[in-house]
């Protein structure tokens, strides 16, 4: 439990840190280039570690492996980035945190399967907090198009993020979940790399030292550890334990964002993160009971 607690805060500081880095004048490119730069080896050293004595993985492992590495780990990160740049942190987490029903919707797109009632109600109410926290986003800053886009590139990337999960279920049963993980994310470093050499000069990599520090924070404390916790707990617990104590995730961003951020904290923000929460939990259980 203590694995799956603190893994949760950990994965939810990612948007602090992110907020935080863009104080200091770096773009989503630059900035997610040397988190993945500093993560790589690290996965470089799970994916070993987990693979000691497995068989080798066919061609037809290797392209899936780099095909989950690049929606899952790549295209989801790098758009949740650059919508961080328009919106805050707590509504990036309510909007990610959504990533179960569209898990599911995708199951009903791609399996026929039919949704129940108690489902789509959960998903009503988790909607519908997350749009009463856009709202007032919008209400706030008086920036429609912004946050508007903002909000649509953290939804992608939840949507890049749940293609992945449906699709490496199959995998995650041949090659190990930590083995998996720690393929796909080593790809998704490269990627990540490849991008800024593609895109920006050289030059650009010379930022302020407290945007390498706190990416330096982001690839350990707030990805590798994270992911490393997550996984002792699913072990031990359960990967249904373990997701309902995520539900502390959206909440400590919040609480982080009006700690570090100067976030405002709302009575909108209160009732919509209520209103998302008790949809998921709704959500989820229905899907646990079938």
């Amino acid at each position: 439990m203590v694995c799956a607690v603190v893994g949760a805060i950990a994965f939810s500081g990612k948007a602090i840190i992110v907020k935080l880095a863009y104080r200091h004048g770096v773009d989503a490119i630059t900035l997610i280039m040397y988190r993945m730069l500093f993560a790589l080896p690290l996965f470089v050293i799970m994916a070993w570690w987990a693979g000691r004595g497995k068989p080798a993985l066919s061609l037809r492992d290797w392209l899936a492996v780099i095909a989950l590495g690049f929606c899952g780990y790549y295209l989801s990160s790098y758009l949740d980035f650059a919508g961080l740049s328009y919106i805050s942190a707590g509504l990036e987490r309510l909007i990610l945190y959504l990533n179960p029903t569209l898990v599911l919707a995708l199951g009903w797109l791609l399996y026929r399967k039919v949704a129940s009632g108690r489902q789509l109600l959960g998903l009503a109410i988790s909607y519908a907090g997350v749009m009463l926290v856009f709202g007032m986003e919008l209400y706030t800053h008086g920036a429609g198009q912004q946050v508007g886009w903002g909000a649509t590139l953290v939804f992608l990337s939840a949507v890049s993020y749940a293609i992945y999960l449906v699709y490496s279920a199959q995998y995650v049963k041949r090659l190990g979940a930590l083995r998996l993980v720690g393929l796909a994310t080593s790809f998704a470093c490269l990627f990540c790399i490849a991008q800024f050499l593609l895109t920006r000069p050289l030059q650009a990599a010379q930022v302020d030292s407290a945007v390498i520090w706190l990416s330096v924070l982001n690839a350990t404390l707030c990805t590798a550890v994270p992911v490393l916790l997550v996984m002792l707990a699913v072990e031990r617990l359960g990967a249904a334990t373990v997701a309902q104590t995520g539900m502390i995730g959206p909440l400590s961003t919040i609480l982080m964002g009006v700690w570090l951020l100067g976030e405002p904290l709302t009575p909108v923000m209160v009732g919509g993160t209520a209103l998302v929460l008790t949809g998921i939990y709704v959500f989820t259980h229905q899907a646990k009971r079938q």
